[in-house]
């Protein structure tokens, strides 16, 4: 048998210490592949909780989001269905007062405590109607005005200038700042002479707007 030199010695040496370098290497990076797979695998972990998280928060606010717009349009319904409520509460004693008025009417003899009565209720009514916001259009005196008048006819006058408002037919109302119901009026026009067909033309002119 061949007696080993100690140049092969050497040799074999370094081989087993290649071998021993890559054997404890490739051991190392099974352990780095092994621990970056338990991390990787516990983040897909944690993602995973943290989307289920999410979905339930999303779910909850869904369901209250929806709980909320339903509550919401109840209370819209009710509060249409019930506008009319505070109007309608100012009213009913005045009703009820002009329905005892006529229950008395038969017994009434007395035409002072009749009128007294009857001023009574129309006293109540404007009230409401002014808490309420309807407010009565101002008529006689005032020029024609077509966004609140309605003139039914003319009158000729010297007193007053044309277009003035000489007599109320029937009341106008605005309620708040819309015009609810024009005033029926007669209008004021020039006495008949010059100056008299361009007068009427003007009011023609205003009615039609």
């Amino acid at each position: 048998m061949e007696k080993e030199t100690p140049e092969k010695m050497s040799e074999k040496e370094m081989n087993e210490d290649e071998i021993k370098i890559n054997y404890e290497s490739k051991n190392e990076e099974k352990s780095n592949d092994a621990e970056e797979s338990e991390d990787l695998s516990n983040k897909v972990a944690e993602l995973e909780k943290q989307n289920e998280e999410l979905n339930n928060t999303l779910l909850r606010k869904a369901a209250e989001f929806e709980n909320y717009k339903r509550r919401n349009e109840n209370e819209v319904q009710n509060l249409m269905k019930y506008a009319s409520e505070p109007i309608v509460m100012k009213i009913i004693p005045v009703f009820d007062d002009l329905e005892r008025s006529f229950n008395h009417l038969d017994e009434e003899t007395n035409i002072e405590s009749l009128k007294t009565g009857l001023k009574m209720v129309h006293d109540k009514f404007a009230k409401a109607f002014e808490e309420i916001g309807i407010k009565r259009i101002e008529t006689k005196g005032q020029p024609f005005d077509f966004n609140y008048h309605e003139a039914l006819m003319q009158r000729e006058a010297a007193d007053v200038p044309a277009h003035t408002v000489l007599e109320e037919i029937e009341p106008g109302y605005v309620y708040k700042d819309k015009v609810i119901k024009h005033a029926k009026v007669i209008v004021s026009q020039e006495v008949v002479g010059e100056g008299n067909a361009e007068s009427n033309e003007d009011l023609g002119e205003e009615e039609s707007k």
